[in-house]
């Protein structure tokens, strides 16, 4: 129905007028469908970016810090795992006598869902956590063989914040406690999809390899042309000691059978160094014994002297004149100066 206007004094209703329409209201409406074709055909003839942008739903979050009482090899790790992980998250050292269920009250404060924790001990011992904050698992490694990106001088490089691939040993899925391990490690170290701070390129790999029952980490970055890999670092060594049911303690769900600690490995080393100088000093007393045991004379062996050829006697010369006296030139020269230094002091 059209609209109608009504007059204020009463009456029939009149048909409102319609708007004229103006020549430069008319063009518009043409120029906006031009526009609009001409987006299309842009649209069609552009090409389509490496990965679309898409939501991030992956809201894995990792803590890195450390205990105090870390040397600088430690530090530039920590440095090394953060810079190569940008959903990481850092935090300042954790006092030593503080108990370490304290945390998972900082990783609830930090927004982190998992942590990795480096506790040192004696100044010299390195243990690393890996947690599932707050319910667990957790996983406690002794680190052994650190070689950091600034050491090792390597020629690889890659982009800072891209998306690494995780490539696993095929041992890892043989036993259940490396399966637990694998698990873990997958979600602490790879890089969710479309998180703000990655890059969406990939273009290194991270290695865990097992030998020794030990876990072998490297880094190695992608070579576009021909697909080789080169070292990039860091690199370390994870002996497994204990895998617990909670976070940071709990029950124990695996006690690994062949870690040795690195005390009684240096006391083990000590003990044999110092075998070794028992050893030597027995064998020098053996010897000082057998000098001091009188010695047995055996009988004359008469074949002994069958080879043996009597020498030619030669006749003896006796001197009978006393050998003149030798010069020092050198006394007869100091006193031919004393005795012109003295006729000059006369003088």
């Amino acid at each position: 129905m059209a609209a109608t206007k009504r007059k204020r004094r009463g009456g029939l209703a009149v048909q409102a007028k319609k708007p004229k329409r103006d020549e430069k209201a008319a063009k518009q409406p043409a120029k906006l469908l031009d526009m609009a074709e001409e987006v299309e055909e842009e649209e069609r003839d552009r090409i389509p970016g490496p990965v679309c942008k898409g939501k991030w739903k992956n809201k894995e979050r990792i803590l890195i810090f450390s205990s105090r009482g870390i040397n600088f090899r430690t530090r530039h790790l920590m440095q090394d795992l953060r810079m190569l992980m940008p959903h990481s998250k850092a935090d300042t050292k954790m006092d030593r006598k503080d108990k370490l269920f304290v945390i998972n009250e900082v990783c609830e404060m930090k927004n982190c869902n998992k942590c990795i924790y480096f506790e040192a001990k004696k100044k010299q011992d390195l243990y690393m956590w890996l947690s599932n904050s707050p319910h667990g698992p957790s996983a406690k490694f002794l680190v052994q063989n650190i070689h950091t990106l600034a050491e090792l001088k390597m020629t690889g490089n890659c982009l800072k914040g891209s998306r690494p691939l995780l490539s696993f040993d095929p041992a890892f899925d043989e036993s259940p406690h490396y399966t637990l391990l694998k698990e873990l490690l997958i979600q602490i170290f790879s890089t969710p999809r479309y998180h703000p701070k990655s890059q969406p390129f990939v273009d290194h790999v991270f290695t865990f390899t097992i030998l020794d029952n030990r876990i072998w980490f490297r880094n190695f970055q992608i070579i576009e042309e021909d697909a080789a890999l080169v070292e990039i670092g860091p690199r370390f060594v994870l002996n497994l000691i204990k895998i617990f049911q909670g976070s940071f303690g709990g029950p124990t769900l695996y006690e690994n059978p062949h870690y040795q600690s690195p005390n009684m490995h240096r006391r083990i080393v000590r003990s044999i160094t110092a075998a070794k100088y028992k050893e030597k000093q027995q064998v020098k007393d053996a010897q000082k014994m057998k000098k001091k045991e009188p010695k047995t004379i055996l009988p004359h062996d008469p074949t002994a002297d069958v080879f043996v050829t009597p020498a030619e006697e030669k006749p003896i010369e006796i001197q009978w004149v006393k050998p003149e006296p030798k010069v020092d030139l050198k006394a007869r020269k100091k006193r031919i100066y004393k005795r012109q230094r003295k006729m000059k002091q006369k003088m």
